[in-house]
């Protein structure tokens, strides 16, 4: 028997309204599944080794555990901590992609760049929680004849621009807090950028280095061993991993603050309803006794937020290191 061609036209019409039922009922399946029902990326905007990339590891091993899905974690470092930023706003807003958002990209790398940075830190994010404040140790090289703040600022005083001060780039917070201690004191050191602090602990062992402003959570095992020395923590108050190391406060430079901070956050249109359940599942996990515990192990102190309380955060803390920014004459390579 022969099918005519227009039978066949029919024929063919119906497959494809039945093939685009389909394909429309799969989304929504897809889209009525609970969240999360896939891996989830978390973009690290430091490359390995840094104390950012620690504590996303830990909040990914945290999440996994609590939303029973695989962690990825994607370190995109650069360009003081912006590169790993921009890919973060760029982000499907689907709660798959998340950025571990630092002081670096969302607050000293805009006052510090201004409109050239390629991504807005108050429109292009969805804010969902505060997860950790890491305070600097100010590290120096073991030889240095200088044992707490007051003697490194009689030291670098004495000598001017003979001592140096190494960051992973020009406006990291690394760096700006290093500029802060020079404003506040009238010292002179010699900044010199690196690609990550990794790269700098070989010549601050040797030396070559004298100072390093770095986390705890990366300085602890170098100073606990002894490779340097560590004279004073940007903390509001001593940490317990290290409760022989004084606050630069206590050295008498009651207005210095400079601690990493590290959050969640998700692009501009992430969904309420994924927002939410995310910055309430890091609330909790950030208060069990254990998860302090090891995070306080690495100079770490747990926050957690609501969205709302990190939003407002983030802009008191772009004023306050625009001002930093300003008063030191920081300028962009």
């Amino acid at each position: 028997m022969t099918i005519r061609p227009t039978v066949w036209r029919k024929r063919g019409s119906l497959l494809l309204v039945f093939a685009a039922a389909l394909a429309i009922a799969s989304v929504q399946v897809a889209a009525q599944a609970p969240y999360p029902n896939k891996p989830i990326r978390i973009i690290v905007p430091y490359p390995p080794g840094a104390g950012t990339d620690f504590t996303g590891r830990e909040i990914g091993a945290l999440f996994s555990k609590a939303l029973g899905q695989a962690v990825v974690i994607d370190n995109r470092g650069g360009a003081a901590a912006t590169i790993g930023h921009a890919l973060g706003a760029r982000a499907a807003p689907d709660g798959y992609t998340l950025l571990l958002g630092t002081t670096g990209g969302l607050v000293s790398g805009p006052a510090l760049l201004g409109s050239k940075i390629p991504y807005d830190p108050l429109k292009d994010f969805a804010t969902i929680g505060l997860a950790t404040y890491v305070p600097y140790a100010i590290a120096v090289t073991a030889s240095l004849p200088a044992n707490n703040v007051k003697e490194l600022i009689d030291l670098a005083r004495a000598s001017p621009r003979k001592l140096n001060v190494a960051s992973p780039g020009v406006g990291t917070p690394n760096h700006l807090g290093a500029a802060q201690l020079m404003t506040l004191t009238g010292i002179e050191i010699v900044h010199v950028p690196y690609k990550g602090t990794a790269l700098v602990y070989p010549d601050l062992f040797s030396g070559q280095i004298s100072i390093m402003f770095d986390t705890l959570s990366v300085a602890i095992p170098f100073i606990k061993a002894g490779r340097v020395k560590a004279l004073g923590i940007t903390g509001a108050k001593r940490a317990p991993a290290l409760p022989e190391v004084p606050t630069i406060a206590e050295a008498g430079l009651a207005g210095f603050s400079a601690d990493l901070w590290l959050g969640i956050w998700g692009p501009a249109k992430l969904p309420r309803e994924i927002t939410d359940k995310l910055s309430s599942d890091i609330a909790k996990l950030l208060k069990l006794p254990d998860v302090r515990e090891r995070l306080a192990a690495q100079g770490m102190e747990p926050v957690g937020s609501t969205p709302a309380q990190f939003a407002e955060f983030v802009r008191r803390e772009n004023a306050q290191w625009s001002k930093v920014v300003k008063s030191a004459g920081v300028k962009a390579e």
